[in-house]
């Protein structure tokens, strides 16, 4: 059986420039800095991505950029504002049974409410900027959010410097 990591990531801090809609803001300075941090955590964390989705926004992808993590990507707009029922079928869509970590990149509330979908029991106390939760996955991506639980929260970082 293959073992299989979630890893939720939300956006870096981004900045509200006048007159830019909520979906095309950019990343802030501080998100530039953190979206780095956060990638060069998960390479100490022994995080080696296969697979990453990653919401349409603009500072989705400029977050996943900073990060350094170069691994095969498709944005989809489901992951915008997205619900836990949207991201875990984005996941069984999208993710090949065989596919052993995959990265999702998106928003505040869909990341920390689909990592607690995963694992009810787990402690998520805040979900700030550039914050990733590890989660192992029990089922087959093709089953993810079928059964209650289906994972368990290994890690929850929050990069600061």
């Amino acid at each position: 059986m293959t073992a299989r990591t979630l890893v939720l990531m939300r956006h870096g801090k981004s900045g509200y420039p006048p007159g830019v809609w909520d979906h095309d803001r950019p990343l802030a300075e501080r998100g530039i800095r953190e979206a780095a941090l956060a990638g060069e955590w998960m390479s100490d964390d022994g995080v080696s991505v296969d697979l990453v989705l990653c919401s349409t926004a603009t500072r989705t992808r400029q977050t996943l950029m900073r990060t350094g993590i170069d691994a095969p990507t498709e944005y989809i707009e489901d992951i915008y504002g997205g619900a836990p029922f949207e991201i875990l079928e984005a996941l069984r869509i999208h993710v090949p049974d065989d596919t052993a970590t995959v990265l999702v990149v998106g928003h505040e509330p869909g990341m920390p409410a689909t990592a607690l979908t995963l694992d009810p029991d787990g402690e998520i106390d805040r979900f700030p900027t550039s914050a990733y939760a590890i989660v192992d996955v029990s089922v087959p991506w093709s089953r993810i959010g079928f059964e209650p639980g289906g994972g368990t929260l290994r890690a929850m970082r929050i990069p600061r410097v």
